[in-house]
């Protein structure tokens, strides 16, 4: 199987920039220190670090669910306002599918559509392109409690896709899921950065799955969130289940174990809770 180095856009305008940007919740909790950072076209960004050091925070803010309390973000070098048409579509995955359990699979991931307007027979065939995108295409008119928990998330990440984005942000989607299935899902969201020409940025505990993924992890300390550095992952894709046992692999870990150790006062945590943002 052919190999390559998935190249970024550097001549473009950042797909988003991030000057200064602070967040201070109501109340009074410093969620984030002033971050500067730039998402490049096709890149796997990945937000790495320990629990409540506002990795979701920061995914909140380039979503534009939250507003910065200092600072500002662009997209595609205008304000939010520039996002929603063609080349400049995002959408968000959650930590959980959040799906209506009353609705079938079909349904679920029809609802942006439904949203948007999109006549019923163009939401249709879409829904079977993105449902057959992530190996659902079996289970559309099953009901989310028939599914596992990994079907589930595919069929939260069939959600997302059914709008065509361009960034795809996506908060910890595995990080309730089993080891062999997280697994299995990394490798099926990888490709399907490479085919759909994604951008992505993506949050997670696991320094092996920031690893596995990404083409830049980004390593964030604890509250108030700040940035200690970052690592690039300069390896070709695909990146099948050989790599996890190479000494790159094991080489880029360990430079991330310690900016995560730096991050952490000296200790890398195993595992964590989910971030605790607002109060």
């Amino acid at each position: 199987m052919a190999t390559l180095l998935r190249s970024t856009d550097a001549a473009s305008p950042p797909v988003v920039a991030i000057a200064g940007a602070s967040k201070t919740w109501r109340g009074g909790t410093r969620a984030l220190e002033p971050v500067d950072l730039v998402v490049r076209a096709g890149e796997f960004m990945t937000l790495l670090g320990p629990s409540g050091c506002g990795k979701s925070t920061l995914l909140n803010l380039v979503a534009g669910l939250a507003p910065p309390t200092t600072g500002s973000l662009s997209w595609w070098g205008g304000g939010f306002d520039a996002t929603g048409g063609a080349g400049r579509r995002l959408a968000f995955v959650f930590q959980a599918p959040t799906l209506m359990p009353w609705a079938r699979v079909d349904a679920n991931v029809r609802l942006p559509l439904d949203l948007a307007g999109v006549p019923r027979a163009r939401a249709a065939a879409e829904v079977d392109a993105a449902l057959a995108l992530v190996g659902l295409r079996d289970f559309a008119r099953h009901f989310p409690r028939e599914l596992s928990g990994g079907m589930q998330m595919r069929a939260s990440i069939a959600r997302a896709l059914v709008t065509a984005p361009d960034l795809l942000l996506m908060d910890e989607p595995f990080g309730a899921l089993d080891e062999f299935t997280r697994q299995r899902l990394d490798g099926e969201l990888a490709a399907l950065w490479m085919k759909r020409d994604l951008t992505i940025v993506f949050v997670t505990h696991s320094i092996h799955e920031a690893v596995f993924l990404s083409t830049r992890v980004v390593v964030m300390g604890p509250r108030p969130g700040r940035l200690i550095g970052e690592v690039e992952i300069d390896e070709p894709h695909p990146r099948g289940d050989a790599f996890r046992l190479t000494t790159r692999f094991a080489a880029h870990a360990q430079r991330l174990s310690a900016l995560v150790a730096q991050a952490c006062g000296g200790t890398v945590p195993l595992n964590g809770s989910p971030d605790e943002e607002e109060p």
